[in-house]
């Protein structure tokens, strides 16, 4: 992963798009700071596959456990009664 300043990646962009997208990372920092990076469109497309992906649910990960629980087993079920009484 090379790194940048914002002024040599104007004089030099188009040399950083070629290392981009041979699959490097392309650092650009302003006044010594991370600002940005640049990459090649697959990663850009994996980055926002995985932004946008749902995560799985807590039970669903719970069933994947290899535990001696079968996935059908009731403590997998949502316990819908009030957990207990209480006074206002």
């Amino acid at each position: 992963m090379s790194s940048v300043g914002v002024k040599d990646a104007k004089a030099g962009l188009s040399g950083l798009v070629d290392e981009a997208a041979s699959g490097a990372f392309v650092t650009i920092t302003r006044h010594g700071k991370p600002a940005a990076v640049l990459v090649s469109v697959e990663a850009a497309e994996a980055a926002k596959r995985e932004l946008g992906r749902k995560g799985a649910s807590l039970v669903a990960h719970l069933k994947q456990f290899p535990g001696d629980i079968a996935a059908d087993d009731e403590v997998f079920e949502r316990n819908r009664t009030p957990s207990r009484e209480i006074e206002l």
